[in-house]
């Protein structure tokens, strides 16, 4: 089969080809596994964070991807061949220990033995890949596989970040970076809270622009200041610099959500101290994402359903998911980038 590999860590700032395309071979599902036929696999910032070394796979080379639609086409010891045909969609939790305390209260993001997909296993970016039957999750009929690869990470750990803001009804939420997930979590806001305010911050003209689109009240730069405080910010960006600003912008016992696996390395010359009475005072709350667990990714399949909830994707054949990459780098993205598999 075709597949994407990553080699070894590289810099994305002095190589554009960080995976090399190879064929390798097809695996085999083992018990209690599923194969996949792979129709198209998102391209997540996290696979940036793998490649430059900020959250190291075990082993090289390896496969990333971990928003991945495909069918069924062969099973395992263990798993009822009638599955078969299938279509299904993995996100990042590839698999868990399912005894842990955390695993047994269904924080299995938290689970000491939590493998990611891309990054602990062989991901998306190839024509066949294998899962645990448990981490492939049936995709509603409503979406097309293009619209359905965000939804399993950008807009899982997007559904996830707004349950941890405890935002209510009318109260201002404010976004910080806006991509694949934080388009996704404005236009889940307007179903889910309609008297909520939605405000963007953002790096790109064509990113604010964008948010004003889909239904934002205001949008500014990164650094800028809302017109009022805001209840919660969920920041989505892979830098530290929005963290302080967006704590900056937060009515006292306001809370910032942060979205993302890794940050990039803080570049001191740049960021700003950290002001106690600015930035802190007045119990406002920090509050990390980890990971992402089943349930997320069942529920907002549900709920993206009911809605409906359409991203919005630019497409990228499989053998161009360096250039899909580079261009994520760059920032600036309308929406979600996937690429698309040739299989037949």
């Amino acid at each position: 089969m075709k597949a994407m590999l990553l080699d070894r860590i590289t810099d994305m700032s002095k190589d554009t080809v960080p995976l090399r395309q190879a064929e390798v071979t097809r695996p085999g599902p083992g018990r209690g596994e599923v194969l996949l036929r792979v129709s198209v696999c998102g391209v997540c910032h996290t696979e940036l964070d793998e490649i430059e070394g900020r959250t190291l796979p075990p082993f090289f080379p390896v496969i990333p991807g971990h928003q991945v639609v495909g069918r069924i086409v062969e099973t395992g010891e263990g798993v009822d061949p009638s599955c078969r045909g299938k279509r299904v969609g993995v996100g990042w939790v590839y698999s868990w220990c399912g005894h842990c305390e955390f695993c047994r209260r269904g924080e299995e993001n938290l689970c000491p033995e939590f493998k990611a997909t891309g990054r602990d296993a062989n991901g998306g970016y190839a024509e066949y890949m294998i899962v645990p039957e448990s981490s492939a999750f049936p995709i509603p009929d409503i979406f097309t596989d293009e619209e359905a690869a965000p939804l399993l990470c950008a807009g899982a750990i997007g559904y996830r970040s707004l349950r941890l803001t405890g935002l209510d009804n009318g109260q201002p939420l404010g976004l910080t970076g806006f991509g694949a997930s934080g388009h996704l979590v404005l236009k889940m806001v307007k179903k889910k809270f309609p008297d909520t305010d939605v405000y963007v911050f953002a790096r790109s003209e064509r990113e604010r622009q964008f948010a004003l689109e889909l239904g934002a009240v205001w949008a500014g730069e990164t650094e800028a200041e809302a017109p009022q405080k805001l209840q919660a910010i969920i920041d989505t960006t892979p830098v530290w610099k929005p963290v302080l600003e967006a704590l900056r912008n937060l009515t006292p016992g306001g809370r910032l959500v942060i979205n993302a696996i890794r940050k990039e390395t803080v570049d001191r010359s740049t960021l700003m101290e950290l002001d106690y009475p600015t930035h802190l005072w007045m119990e406002k709350e920090i509050k990390s994402v980890a990971n992402v667990a089943p349930r997320d990714i069942a529920e907002f399949l549900e709920l993206a359903a009911r809605v409906p909830l359409h991203p919005e994707v630019e497409l990228y054949p499989l053998e161009e998911a360096n250039r899909a990459l580079v261009d994520l780098k760059k920032g600036g993205t309308r929406g979600a980038k996937v690429l698309r598999m040739g299989t037949s």
